[in-house]
């Protein structure tokens, strides 16, 4: 379990640290989960040395904790993870407000007009990302284009695809998420919308859920042989 440790405080910020910088770890770490010091290093190109005093300074704020790992012989290494607090400092985009236009949508229109509302959300959300991917006729274009524009919206995604051409579009914050643990239709809906979108040689699946207790949403692509007239294929 992620506990703090005592050799890793700092009561202080050492003076070639700053506010920017340490936010870059917290990225790092919401961007990919645990990750040792070294591995910080390598992603954010700076020694181990200064990721060691940025860890130790997030750690006495309280947004960041370690969990020490035996991967193998020898010492245990030691993960570096985000608290609540280190979480937090990435905001559910207008929380507040939003829980509060839902609970007066739902008690205004009724059970049934409150799933209309997100049907239509839904149709004018599909409508606008196909207007983006239209051009991009390769499965594998539109989910990097998805992609893009899923991160312009603060959901922090990306994409790859696996070696057996299996594609990943995975986000790695939510802005709505407190919205969306209170009206799980928003969740059914993304999914409903990547499938839209994707086109119908695409069989789209969220394996990874963070409503569910996940770290982040992650949804699995695979190409499937269209019908004849329908888009090109995945372009391997």
């Amino acid at each position: 379990m992620a506990r703090p440790g005592k050799s890793e405080r700092s009561s202080a910020m050492p003076p070639t640290l700053t506010s920017r910088s340490a936010d870059r770890v917290l990225h790092a770490l919401k961007a990919s989960g645990p990750q040792s010091a070294d591995a910080l290093a390598r992603r954010l190109k700076v020694t181990a040395v200064a990721v060691r005093q940025h860890l130790a300074q997030l750690l006495a704020a309280g947004t960041v904790a370690f969990e020490d790992r035996r991967t193998g012989v020898g010492r245990p290494k030691r993960f570096w993870t985000l608290t609540d607090a280190g979480h937090a400092r990435f905001p559910d985009s207008h929380a507040v407000l939003t829980l509060e236009l839902l609970d007066a949508a739902r008690k205004t229109l009724g059970a049934a007009g409150f799933d209309r509302m997100l049907r239509r959300r839904e149709a004018s959300s599909a409508a606008a990302y196909a207007r983006e991917l239209e051009r991009c006729k390769r499965l594998d274009r539109r989910v990097a284009r998805l992609a893009e524009l899923r991160s312009q919206e603060g959901y922090m995604a990306e994409w790859r695809r696996d070696g057996d051409g299996t594609l990943w579009l995975i986000e790695n914050h939510c802005p709505i998420c407190i919205a969306a643990r209170t009206c799980q239709g928003l969740c059914r809906s993304e999914l409903a919308i990547f499938r839209s979108v994707l086109g119908e040689d695409a069989v789209v699946e969220r394996v990874e859920h963070l409503i569910a207790g996940a770290r982040r949403c992650a949804y699995r692509i695979r190409f499937v042989v269209p019908e004849a007239g329908s888009r090109a294929g995945p372009g391997r």
